[in-house]
């Protein structure tokens, strides 16, 4: 059991948005058990004072491509637009190798981790063909190592160069492949018991990437096994155009021609949709990834997300592959989401209070985790902590919560409990080991560059060692 005793400032995030004061919180296994002033806790609980704390609901980070945390500011794709930047980065990702992934996973999750997020989903698609179909299960390690709730999604490509696709033939598979090794996952992983660690979804990776005869499958199959679906969908322009050329409709009439509409459905950026794609959002209940740091980073487009929430259309925040934002910030990514809106649509496009619900709740209804969100009794105990004492912080306590959102030059958190497991403790992980996550991706990402023929840096604090 774990009481977290007296806190100073407590955000539930329940139906009636209560902001406590002065109360306690007691998780019992993966649950919260009681909230509530003076709790009685058996002898040996292990007790937090928080005294000084903001807490708040675990964050959900609903779309990643966690293998691209090795590929962070590639020169040579800095400056690049969606396929541009596509394009210059196969190249390194097509030699991509089991242990190289697991060490951008575990990058990806330890910073996750320490910047609030407690639940993230991933899209995987890179499967060269030099190393097999089974590399997801080396993903999934990793997450269970750090201790996320982890929401992996089997991503593909399967429409190559060759056949008027974007991706080089040497990463896309064969339809049947792809089917096989997703069943297989969902077998082998998903559970969709409440409290449930690790559920897996179904990701084609793109219009673009995927045929017709791919996406129609994945869609019978997910259904047939009861998993979501996910995809990149109306990202940029060149996707519109795209589409429009290859098959006569936008992207959106697409998916619905493939029945890849529904509340089973969620696409990552939705930056280019009309009001009437809008309209179909909502009435079909299909979901959106926002990603507005990586948005920007591609100079891809605002997504219309006032315009979204004001229809009914669920949506959540995600922080991109880090090749396309560069960082796994969960709380960074709530301000930028802010502060977008807030260029683009005007001072009352969105508050703090809606980009804080997006990261919770409405992450949390998109993977229909109810469990999720909020912290009350009978929830799951994925629950965060920030000492509001800190130098970021001060002049900034009038509202606990917006100052999550619009303060703060450092993002990590005090304390994170996932399930009832505490994961993060005085600003460190306690599953892993931070310096030797950061060593190894590092290495791995240097022989991911000498490997494409790149210029691979030396290695820091050994000037004169390169791999």
């Amino acid at each position: 059991m774990i009481l977290l005793r007296n806190i100073w400032h407590l955000i539930t995030m329940n139906d009636a948005d209560d902001r406590l004061t002065g109360v306690d919180v007691l998780i019992d296994g993966a649950a919260i058990a009681a909230v509530g002033h003076d709790l009685d806790a058996p002898d040996g609980v292990e007790t937090f004072d928080c005294s000084s704390m903001i807490v708040f609901p675990g964050l959900v980070n609903l779309h990643h491509h966690f293998n691209q945390t090795l590929q962070r500011n590639v020169p040579s794709a800095q400056n690049l637009e969606l396929f541009d930047w596509l394009t210059s980065l196969y190249g390194i990702w097509r030699g991509m190798t089991a242990a190289e992934l697991r060490a951008g996973a575990r990058l990806a999750c330890a910073e996750l981790l320490l910047t609030g997020c407690t639940t993230s989903s991933d899209m995987m698609y890179l499967f060269p063909k030099s190393e097999g179909a089974e590399l997801l299960d080396a993903e999934i390690g990793a997450a269970r190592e750090l201790g996320i709730r982890f929401h992996p999604t089997r991503g593909s490509l399967s429409l190559g160069q060759s056949s008027g696709g974007l991706p080089p033939d040497t990463v896309v598979e064969a339809p049947d492949v792809i089917l096989a090794d997703s069943a297989r996952l969902i077998d082998a992983y998903h559970d969709p018991a409440p409290f449930s660690m690790l559920r897996v979804a179904l990701a084609p990776n793109a219009p673009f990437s995927s045929s017709e005869e791919l996406m129609r499958g994945t869609a019978e199959l997910a259904r047939a096994k009861g998993v979501l679906l996910h995809t990149h969908l109306a990202e940029t322009e060149d996707e519109n155009a795209y589409c429009l050329k290859r098959y006569g409709v936008r992207p959106l009439e697409l998916l619905r021609r493939l029945d890849w509409l529904g509340p089973d459905v969620f696409l990552a950026h939705g930056v280019h949709f009309t009001d009437e794609e809008l309209d179909t959002l909502a009435e079909t209940g299909t979901a959106v990834a926002h990603c507005p740091t990586s948005n920007m980073r591609l100079g891809s487009g605002v997504a219309r997300v006032p315009a979204m929430l004001g229809r009914g259309v669920r949506v959540g925040l995600g922080v991109d592959g880090s090749a396309s934002n560069d960082t796994s910030d969960m709380l960074g990514e709530l301000r930028n989401c802010l502060l977008l809106h807030l260029l683009t649509g005007g001072s009352d496009a969105l508050s703090a209070r809606d980009v804080f619900r997006m990261a919770t709740r409405g992450g949390a209804d998109v993977l229909g985790r109810d469990e999720l969100g909020v912290v009350e009794p009978g929830r799951a105990a994925d629950i965060v902590a920030i000492d509001a004492t800190r130098l970021g912080y001060a002049g900034a306590l009038s509202d606990a919560r917006a100052a999550l959102v619009y303060t703060g030059f450092d993002h990590r958190v005090d304390l994170s409990i996932v399930n009832g497991r505490v994961v993060v403790k005085d600003r460190r992980l306690t599953t892993a080991d931070e310096a030797e996550i950061a060593r190894d991706a590092n290495e791995a990402s240097a022989r991911m560059l000498e490997r494409a023929g790149l210029e691979a840096p030396p290695l820091p604090g050994d000037p004169h060692r390169a791999l």
